[in-house]
């Protein structure tokens, strides 16, 4: 299966995720009336979220990229969050992403999410496989969602999650990842190992949603061809 493929397959199987933060989807109004801003902050507050995330993304017009090393060093496909489905900063153009697997060699066997039914976290591919630093940046947050989801089951937001702040004010956060491996603070590299692939908060199966924003901005992901050209396992698949 072609990764077209795979990320139609997903599409058609309801397995993308909504949203890390708040989860407002385009089944649901962003605010519109002078009250709504209020109830809006308070429930970022609510979720003890730094100033600046999750905040209403401004309009992405044009749309300018931001490319990112590998988050994943085995293959993977990723699915975008397109203009109007999600509103706050984290979450507007992100990216949610998969580890395939299921290919027996160079010529036999097929591209799949998950082995058998994918009824546990296990089964799925990138289940707890190693996650990697999107630049070279500080880490500027950290949040532990202790709860992990069965797959099928959407949990409560916030997700885990880490966010990225580079010298130019790029912020990238990465969510529903487990096992972190960084703390407030640190200085990482790109590419470093960071976390796990998981499965907790406003998700239903694991995968790693991945967002990018500078001030109120919302930037498209896009991965850095080159660096990926220099994992063997993204150049031989």
């Amino acid at each position: 299966m072609s990764e077209r493929g795979i990320m139609a397959t997903l599409n058609g199987l309801g397995m993308i995720m909504v949203g890390l933060l708040i989860g407002l989807s385009n089944g649901r109004a962003a605010p519109v009336d002078k009250t709504q801003p209020d109830a809006w902050h308070q429930q970022l507050q609510a979720m003890g979220l730094p100033p600046g995330l999750g905040e209403k993304a401004s309009p992405a017009n044009p749309i300018h990229q931001v490319t990112l090393a590998p988050l994943f060093h085995e293959p993977f496909a990723c699915t975008e969050h397109p203009v109007g489905q999600l509103f706050g900063t984290g979450d507007a153009l992100g990216t949610d992403c998969l580890i395939v697997g299921g290919a027996a060699d160079a010529t036999h066997g097929y591209n799949k999410l998950y082995r058998g039914l994918g009824e546990k976290n296990e089964d799925w591919y990138g289940w707890h496989k190693t996650v990697h630093a999107p630049f070279d940046s500080i880490v500027t947050y950290i949040h532990m969602n202790p709860v992990t989801n069965s797959p099928g089951e959407m949990g409560k937001p916030p997700a885990s999650v880490i966010m990225f702040t580079r010298a130019d004010g790029m912020n990238v956060i990465y969510a529903h990842i487990g096992d972190i491996r960084v703390k407030k603070g640190d200085h990482v590299k790109a590419g470093d190992v960071v976390a796990l692939d998981s499965n907790n908060g406003f998700a239903r199966n694991p995968h790693v949603h991945v967002g990018a924003y500078k001030g109120t901005e919302p930037f498209q992901i896009r991965w850095d061809l080159k660096a990926m050209g220099a994992i063997p396992a993204l150049s031989g698949n």
